[in-house]
């Protein structure tokens, strides 16, 4: 039992923090707007945020984007909910090397079946009209995020690692595994049950038809880090470690005189990639024979 917990049911602070989401998220798109006016009043910001002239604005607004659909959401949520807002998210507790080496690892083979997922779902024999959208989802999310990324001089490179590695990794964490998966395991007394249904709107969030189910498994590997550690900085560390190995190698290939089109356009990966998926496997249940687990109800996290 939480003794600080306020009495809200865990249920209506998951339905709840979905609507703070979507209200954030509507505000943020006000905010953005306004903002882009700001920096760059002479460019429609539909159009602007596919060139990469304007990549700094971009950055600038897709960290506003994620500060107030993601975060602001699930700290606000978490104050409505609970005593201790930012411990009941999970910034509590200090984390053990080992632990923080094990996450870096069970990222890193989960990168290799990630790509071996994504292979597959490209190559699943969807109807043509299916294939036809996903490919222009593909289209508009590599356009952007090239025109974004900008990575033109190494200073570039460390401000996107911050802006597109490190911040969405925090606000996305907060939202989803500390905030939404939390609130339905307190609910449903039911860990799975909540990673699931969460990586599933995780994937959903990313606009991806081919990379569904690559998104979707590292949503459920990010879920099991918060679920065995209770520690968002963990599922945090995980998910730059992600993100940074993306950009870096964008960056580098970029430096070889690659076009940023070609780059993206690179999907990589192949069925031998699944053989990670048993890898991950491993390292998640060293993880969680490496941190002391709850005696109580099932769904309550490590103090």
């Amino acid at each position: 039992m939480d003794q600080d917990a306020k009495g809200i049911s865990w249920l209506a602070g998951f339905l709840m923090l979905i609507c703070f989401a979507i209200a954030g998220a509507a505000f943020a798109a006000t905010l953005g707007n306004l903002a882009w006016q700001a920096l760059v009043p002479e460019v429609d910001i539909i159009k602007g945020m596919k060139d990469p002239a304007h990549s700094t604005a971009s950055k600038m607004v897709q960290a506003l984007y994620a500060v107030m659909g993601f975060l602001l959401p699930a700290i606000a949520t978490a104050w409505f909910l609970h005593r201790k807002p930012l411990k009941l998210l999970g910034f509590r507790g200090p984390i053990m090397p080992q632990q923080a080496a094990l996450v870096v690892l069970i990222m890193l083979a989960g990168l290799a079946a990630s790509s071996g997922l994504g292979f597959v779902g490209h190559e699943l024999p969807y109807p043509a009209s299916w294939r036809e959208y996903f490919v222009k989802l593909e289209n508009s999310y590599n356009d952007q995020v090239a025109a974004i990324m900008g990575l033109n001089s190494p200073g570039d490179f460390i401000f996107s690692l911050v802006v597109m590695g490190f911040l969405p990794a925090l606000c996305e964490e907060a939202l989803f595994r500390a905030g939404l998966q939390q609130f339905l395991t307190r609910s449903t007394g039911k860990p799975w049950v909540a990673i699931i249904v969460v990586s599933i709107l995780f994937s959903l969030v990313h606009l991806s038809g081919f990379g569904f189910f690559s998104r979707l498994f590292l949503g459920i590997v990010l879920g099991l880090i918060f679920q065995y550690t209770g520690r968002l900085w963990l599922c945090v560390l995980a998910h730059f470690v992600n993100n940074a190995i993306a950009i870096s190698v964008v960056y580098y290939m970029k430096t070889q005189g690659k076009p940023m089109e070609v780059i993206m356009q690179d999907n990589g990966g192949s069925y031998w990639g699944l053989l990670a998926i048993p890898v991950v496997v491993i390292l998640l249940m060293r993880l969680r024979n490496k941190t002391p687990q709850p005696a109580s109800t099932a769904g309550e996290l490590p103090a």
